[in-house]
């Protein structure tokens, strides 16, 4: 359990823990930090838990941050970095199937019999590393179990989210969900659409991008969550598809091998983030999956669910890209993305099927694919979606091959003629500005042209000479 002198986070949260006591007060670490640590996993963050009043901690420490005083919760700041602290407190009256309406102040072991999973119910002595266990969790832990501190109904009427909590726990730590718990979540899974969007969301991203996506989207499907917070996810399932392309086979499961991938590959090496050349690797270089990616991964094919016909031919999905889009985009607005986020998950699953096609494009289209924004992320769905199906790389490698050999200057060459040059030759500013300028820089992008002579020779070609009037 031992990190290192040179954990100043841990630290930082024994000496809160040490201030406290000596002040008279109980004080432990509490819940997640403590789990991973009896697992021998460095903790993310250390919560605290202590008898003191939060008038008493502001009194004990020279910068504190009121977050939730209501419930008997600052932040301490030491070091420029908060802890939460909290006062060992009692909740009832969960109207809202979230917050207690209701709290008051308690003793420690109450104060644990208040939380959500015995696994997260432990307490620890930072000094001398003795644990608390007043709900079983060593056990749980030893025996890799998810349960509910008490009775899983009541934990579950209390805070409706604690239901997409045990999933995710159970994905990420690579734990069971115990009977009950588990039988519990499925006669309560409709309840979870009372919660947030925003808390939805955030849950379900950190499964997507935990290391574990795939058990917990099986767990999500067969506790019966899924159904009730992505029922457009949820029918993927049994649309089958061509075995020729997929041999995984249905939509689901396609999506489940790309899961299962994911992880793996998000520590690509390649150049600096700040070329056009840049691979998936730049932009997650610890291996975390990019949320952006991993929702594409989930969304890229939601459109096949409802396109799939089949005649003589086969089976076919026409216009599931564009479908899948709209449908994507109701799901994001839904779940209440950021704008940003948004547009990066459409732009994903607008374009993941343009790969199909690179051997075949015109040099200035190819170029104009090559630099699309966030292309890394594009790259590596499509790698995602190949090794998920029939395990093709050839146009992946292809797009590989063209970024190592096209030079920035040629993928992003300097402009040959401007809107100011266009009113020059005696054009009126207008819609068709944008129209001649792409057209030159399509032809300038196809090496047909290179200086800006042969651009102005192409303009007056197609559209003209205003001056001469003669168009």
């Amino acid at each position: 359990m031992y990190f290192g002198d040179l954990d100043v986070s841990r630290n930082r949260a024994a000496e809160i823990v040490r201030r406290l006591r000596e002040a008279g007060h109980e004080a432990f670490w509490v819940g997640g930090c403590v789990r991973d640590l009896v697992r021998g996993v460095k903790p993310a963050d250390y919560d605290i838990v202590t008898s003191a009043r939060p008038d008493e901690v502001r009194g004990l420490f020279a910068r504190t941050i009121p977050v939730g005083e209501r419930f008997g919760i600052c932040l301490v700041v030491e070091g420029g970095a908060p802890f939460e602290v909290a006062t060992f407190r009692t909740e009832a009256d969960y109207d809202d199937g979230r917050r207690p309406s209701r709290i008051a102040y308690a003793t420690a072991e109450e104060d644990v019999r208040r939380r959500d999973f015995t696994i997260n119910g432990l307490l620890m002595d930072p000094e001398t590393g003795r644990i608390v266990d007043h709900a079983g969790g060593l056990h749980d832990i030893e025996q890799r179990m998810i349960r509910t501190i008490g009775d899983p109904e009541e934990r579950f009427s209390e805070d409706h989210l604690r239901m997409l909590r045990a999933v995710r726990f159970a994905a990420t730590l690579d734990f069971e969900i115990e009977q009950k718990t588990f039988a519990a979540i499925q006669r309560r899974a409709p309840m979870i659409t009372r919660i947030s969007a925003e808390r939805i969301r955030e849950e379900l991203s950190r499964l997507l991008t935990g290391g574990a996506a795939r058990r917990g989207l099986e767990l999500l499907s067969a506790s019966g969550l899924l159904v009730e917070i992505l029922p457009e996810i949820h029918a993927l399932r049994g649309v089958e598809q061509p075995p020729a392309f997929h041999p995984e086979g249905d939509v689901w499961e396609h999506t489940l091998q790309m899961f299962s991938l994911l992880p793996s590959l998000s520590s690509l090496e390649a150049p600096s983030l700040s070329s056009p050349k840049a691979f998936i690797g730049d932009i997650n270089p610890a291996g975390k999956p990019d949320l952006r990616l991993a929702w594409a991964v989930l969304l890229h094919d939601v459109g096949k669910a409802v396109t799939r016909s089949e005649d003589a031919a086969g089976t076919h999905f026409y216009g599931h890209v564009q479908r899948g889009e709209e449908i994507a985009a109701v799901i994001l607005r839904r779940l209440r993305f950021s704008r940003e986020e948004t547009e990066t998950i459409l732009a994903l699953v607008r374009g993941h099927m343009l790969f199909m096609n690179v051997r075949e494009m015109r040099p200035n289209r190819l170029k104009r694919l090559l630099r699309t924004p966030d292309f890394a992320l594009h790259l590596e769905l499509h790698r995602l979606d190949c090794l998920g199906s029939h395990g093709l790389l050839d146009h992946y490698e292809f797009c590989k091959q063209k970024l190592e050999e096209y030079p920035e200057e040629e993928l992003r060459p300097p402009r040959l003629l401007t809107g100011q040059d266009l009113i020059e030759m005696g054009f009126a500013p207008g819609p068709v500005f944008k129209e001649i300028l792409r057209a030159v820089e399509d032809a300038q992008l196809g090496g047909e042209i290179a200086d800006a002579a042969g651009a102005r020779n192409l303009v007056r070609t197609g559209w003209g000479d205003p001056k001469s009037g003669i168009d």
